[in-house]
């Protein structure tokens, strides 16, 4: 019998590492301009969480879309 155990090295560890850092304030950067809390993207740490926690963002109403239509202002009035 044997027995299948992965040992990372040093550097797969930290390019691992490197990614992980990049694609969370990435997200959480992405989050914060689409007017939600950066918080979000800590869900994508937890396995089928981070499936759940995408389709819940990408179907829920975004403030900055959804909002109404500003009227326009003449340019003679500002």
């Amino acid at each position: 019998m044997t027995d299948t155990i992965i040992h990372l090295g040093f550097w797969e560890l930290l390019i691992g590492s490197i990614v992980t850092t990049y694609t969370l304030i990435a997200g959480g950067w992405v989050l914060a301009k689409a007017g939600r809390s950066p918080l979000w993207i800590l869900l994508l740490l937890f396995p089928y969480l981070n499936v759940v926690a995408v389709w819940v963002f990408a179907y829920m109403r975004w403030p900055f879309v959804d909002r109404p239509a500003s009227p326009s202002v003449p340019d003679g009035e500002r």
